[in-house]
């Protein structure tokens, strides 16, 4: 697990400090991969580490997904679980409200004390984050997640497979 937590909690405060509409587990998680994505394609390297699969709705990452599924259901990790390492340094960041809908839970991220550090970034890796957040500022998930299928590698690669 080479996933950057650091860097996702940043653009999580990014995300939150330029006021994302919207802004879920699930609108976040297809955010990042068209960052991740985007920065691939331009400058041959992903910013978050994350490997994403294709799923019937949207990219998902791998990874991050799964800590997203823990908290959602307030799993109970092992003390030495890396898991519970990668929550912790998120929720050193920010913190996460688990919110238990009719068929579905959301998770919505809260600012605490920190703010955005845009140092742990390069000018490549902040002018993509930059350009995608301004895109999908207003988005919702539904529709950040049907442009993901224009994307001609997404909609190549099969059901469950890794798209990047």
């Amino acid at each position: 697990m080479n996933i950057d937590m650091t860097k996702i909690a940043n653009v999580i405060l990014y995300m939150l400090h330029k006021q994302v509409k919207h802004l879920n587990d699930k609108k976040l998680s297809i955010m990042l991969f068209l960052i991740d994505y985007n920065h691939q394609k331009f400058c041959d390297k992903k910013i978050f580490n994350e490997e994403y699969i294709k799923n019937s709705r949207n990219p998902e990452p791998v990874v991050l997904s799964e800590l997203f599924d823990i908290i959602a259901n307030n799993e109970d990790l092992d003390e030495d679980d890396q898991r519970l390492y990668l929550i912790q340094e998120l929720l050193d960041y920010l913190d996460i409200e688990v919110i238990e809908n009719k068929n579905f839970i959301e998770l919505k991220f809260l600012k605490m004390e920190e703010e955005f550090d845009e140092s742990l970034f390069s000018k490549d890796e902040l002018k993509t984050i930059q350009k995608i957040v301004n895109q999908y500022l207003e988005t919702t998930p539904r529709n950040i997640a049907n442009d993901c299928f224009k994307i001609d590698l997404v909609r190549d690669t099969l059901k469950n497979e890794i798209i990047i």
